[in-house]
């Protein structure tokens, strides 16, 4: 191939689209990819100065050797094909195959414990990172986290993640994909599982307004924080600002239960297909940070001890993109703090993460209470 040292996989959806932005800013030469060369080149056509930096458009099958061939001679493989749970495992085969380090967006918890359980040993052993979950609604709620828990004697993470906006036709058939899965938080270090039909009524920082929020399919910070020696529980809210949208999900939630889960396991994926693209076919527009807010509030506890931050920003999927750009820019200078399964936090640093959110203006300054 070209030896660009980047391969953006899925890059004309819209979340690829954003890391290809950010990698052009970085500087860093890529090869977009995905199964239609078309569409991925129409999507790039209309990043503003994408000219300025060096990339090439490839089309792949989505096969191991097709993507083993596509990947070798690269560093970094940033991984936008979801839900990961389907499409994931051939990209992270021929990553590994390839010596590439391995990114991507998901939420999905089940395709994260089968990530470790699978491969994480075979990326560590050969000192790369397998970090699936490099994103706005995880990467930016654990920065809080790490920032909490920068005081010692702290065991306990409240995590809420709340934004304005709504999910891409991608995000939204990867919820309806986790909807099948068990969901799991973290009790003494246990992964125990949720009720499905589990909703909070969360109090939510800066308004006075509360909001309507799920676990979310559990999240990505159960399965980051279960070997943190520092960390016993975690449970996670999610959610949008929306109250009606959110109404709509627990319905969902309440129609997959009663009325999918009894499918035959091979009738599920087709169902869900359609009550996903039902909810969300389209594209979402380009975020407007004025409208797209997002909010991640951690309450940190301990014995004897509290902590809370709060870090307000916009445009949830910049926020994403630009954590992915990063994330290779840092990859193809100095090896990750950790190999084999681990964090963007635990792979790059928490404040370090938190600058390239600043420098970018995607987020404020965070707000944090500590009482001993």
């Amino acid at each position: 191939m070209g030896g660009k040292p980047v391969v953006v996989y899925g890059a004309s959806g819209y979340t690829g689209r954003l890391v290809c932005e950010y990698l052009r800013e970085y500087n860093v030469p890529f090869i977009a990819a995905g199964r239609d060369k078309a569409r991925v080149q129409e999507v790039l056509d209309k990043v503003p100065g994408i000219e300025t930096v060096d990339h090439e458009v490839v089309e792949v099958e989505h096969n191991v050797s097709a993507l083993t061939e596509l990947f070798s001679g690269a560093k970094v493989v940033s991984n936008m094909v979801g839900p990961f749970v389907k499409y994931g495992p051939e990209v992270v085969e021929a990553s590994l195959a390839a010596g590439c380090h391995y990114l991507d967006t998901t939420g999905e918890q089940d395709w994260m414990l089968e990530a470790e359980k699978n491969w994480s040993d075979k990326f560590a052993a050969q000192g790369l990172l397998l970090s699936p979950g490099v994103a706005q609604m995880y990467t930016t709620g654990e920065i809080a986290a790490n920032i909490c828990l920068e005081t010692p004697g702290l065991d306990t993470l409240d995590i809420l993640v709340l934004w304005k906006g709504f999910p891409t036709y991608a995000s939204t058939q990867t919820i309806f994909t986790i909807l099948k899965a068990d969901w799991h938080y973290l009790e003494q270090n246990e992964l125990v599982k949720w009720d499905p039909l589990t909703t909070f009524e969360v109090n939510v920082p800066g308004q006075h307004a509360s909001a309507l929020a799920l676990p979310w399919g559990g999240t990505s910070h159960p399965v980051w924080f279960r070997h943190d020696p520092r960390v016993a529980n975690v449970k996670v809210a999610g959610g949008v600002f929306d109250r009606t949208v959110m109404q709509g999900v627990v319905e969902a939630v309440k129609m997959v239960e009663s009325q999918i889960k009894t499918l035959p396991l091979d009738q599920q994926d087709a169902a869900l297909g359609e009550v996903a693209a039902s909810v969300q076919a389209s594209m979402p527009p380009r975020e407007n940070p004025r409208i797209n807010t997002s909010l991640d509030s951690v309450h940190a506890s301990g014995p004897l001890g509290r902590a809370h931050c709060v870090i307000h920003g916009n445009s949830n999927y910049k926020q994403t993109g630009a954590l992915q750009a990063y994330a290779a820019y840092s990859l193809l200078q100095q090896p990750p703090r950790r190999a084999g399964l681990a964090s963007a936090c635990q792979a790059f640093g928490h404040r370090e993460l938190l600058g390239v959110l600043r420098s970018f203006g995607l987020v404020l300054e965070p707000v944090v209470t500590v009482h001993h």
